[in-house]
């Protein structure tokens, strides 16, 4: 049982924006694997499942917005059935990674992020993995909002799409392989 959540925002506005990195490449990773994701009753999150080896892989994206991502957990929680948090991964965009680098980690702080923080309020733990898609940092601090939610368009574009492709290919390999193995492969020297 695996449950994987990717965080967005909700809104044209905010397609194609750093920000919304984790929610694409879960998209992404559904489109590849054939799957729909659709919103259920009563779910504040569109959402599909998909049967691996290692059993039922739940893929869901909020449509909540970033900082209420928790709230779109409770159901699928509860639909999901997971026995520990270590079973949840969380793909999100990180500032301390630069663009093009991805890493999956278990557990750790939330490094300021709203949406792992409202999870973690939600579930009560800080106990479940992450895989972190590098956005870099904006030139000045008081750029922040608008580097993470602007939408990018041309090489920008291009290199955000990357991430996000590169993204999914560690989300495959952690359904197909297994958590040990997609970390060493994600976080390892890049060829």
């Amino acid at each position: 049982m695996l449950l994987i959540v990717g965080l967005a925002n909700p809104g044209e506005e905010y397609e194609h924006s750093r920000h919304n990195v984790g929610g694409d490449a879960v998209r992404l990773l559904a489109q590849r694997r054939g799957v729909s994701l659709s919103a259920q009753r009563r779910q504040r999150a569109q959402s599909a499942s998909l049967h691996s080896t290692g059993g039922l892989v739940t893929l869901a994206v909020p449509v909540t917005y970033m900082n209420e991502s928790g709230a779109a957990l409770v159901p699928l929680l509860r639909r999901a059935s997971l026995a520990s948090p270590s079973q949840l991964v969380v793909v999100h965009d990180e500032l301390d990674l630069e663009p093009g680098r991805v890493q999956l980690k278990m557990g750790g702080g939330l490094a300021g992020h709203n949406g792992l923080r409202s999870i973690a309020r939600v579930i009560k733990s800080t106990d479940f993995a992450r895989l972190r898609i590098g956005i870099g940092k904006p030139p000045s601090k008081d750029q922040g909002s608008d580097w993470v939610l602007s939408s990018l368009r041309g090489a920008r574009r291009l290199e955000r799409d990357e991430n996000v492709s590169r993204a999914a290919d560690v989300l495959e390999e952690l359904i197909d392989l297994g958590f040990d193995e997609a970390q060493r492969r994600a976080n390892g020297p890049r060829g």
